[in-house]
């Protein structure tokens, strides 16, 4: 009798263990840390993958479900800028990205000189966002004792071709690569990008450039081609000519992009195309 219990005990005890390693209560290992990854966490790192080694090195992204949340805030702010079926202002055009010759904004608006700014030119033209954001930004500057003064805004296919052949002739193909934009390359003909006034070095060291450097991504407006980013730019310095990116695009900027506005259009360019 006591043999048969003992064996019943043992039998019993068996069973316990066995279900209770079927019911997990055994302790299961942590998955590593890639394979808990969500499929857009790792898409950002196939993107930064596809980007030049300089950009990977100084764009910085510490917490990528934060920078999603960010990200997403940008992309839906791009869409609300876009209507009457226009190019994205977050559009990639540079020396490898291009438009044709019939790419031409659907919502520009004419500027003239007013009490907010003064224009130098004629046949000047913005598309509505950009046009917009400029009256508010220069009353700002207004209120602040600084006057600005637009040079230069949307340009046609046909006068970047005229534009660049100019510099061509007067400079030298090299270093008229370095400051023109071939035709179809440029992003003023995207009706979105400015040049402030004068267009030279000299804008730096004026109250509008200094104003313009401090606040213009504020009101949207971000600094096309910084110093020391020909490599990434394509062109060399030129500190009047801004672009119109949103307010939520110049902060999603700075805060990953080393504020480099060509790290950030270059991302989202693959970003969207990332499969």
């Amino acid at each position: 009798m006591l043999r048969k219990s003992f064996v019943i005990v043992i039998i019993v005890s068996i069973c316990s263990i066995i279900c209770c390693k079927k019911a997990g209560a055994a302790p299961k290992q942590k998955a590593s840390g890639k394979e808990t990854e969500s499929p857009e966490v790792k898409k950002i790192d196939r993107v930064l993958s596809k980007m030049s080694e300089r950009a990977q090195k100084e764009i910085k992204i510490s917490d990528k479900e934060k920078f999603l949340k960010d990200l997403k805030i940008v992309l839906e702010a791009d869409e609300k800028y876009n209507d009457g079926g226009n190019l994205s202002l977050l559009f990639l055009i540079d020396k490898t990205h291009k438009v044709g010759a019939d790419e031409v904004p659907r919502d520009m608006i004419h500027l003239e000189s007013n009490e907010n700014y003064l224009v130098n030119k004629n046949n000047l033209n913005l598309r509505r966002p950009a046009y917009e954001a400029l009256g508010v930004m220069a009353a700002a500057a207004k209120k602040d004792g600084v006057n600005l003064t637009v040079s230069s805004t949307y340009r046609s296919y046909e006068y970047q071709k005229n534009l660049f052949d100019y510099w061509v002739r007067v400079d030298g193909l090299e270093e008229a690569e370095r400051e023109s934009a071939r035709p179809g390359t440029s992003q003023h003909q995207l009706g979105c990008a400015m040049d402030f006034a004068p267009v030279d070095d000299a804008f730096a060291e004026t109250p509008g450039g200094a104003w313009v450097y401090k606040h213009a991504a504020e009101y949207g407006w971000s600094l096309s081609f910084p110093k020391n980013y020909e490599d990434i730019t394509g062109y060399r310095w030129e500190s009047w000519h801004f672009r119109f990116i949103g307010v939520e695009a110049c902060k999603f900027q700075e805060k990953y992009f080393c504020d480099v506005q060509q790290y950030m259009i270059e991302f989202i360019d693959l970003w969207r195309t990332e499969k």
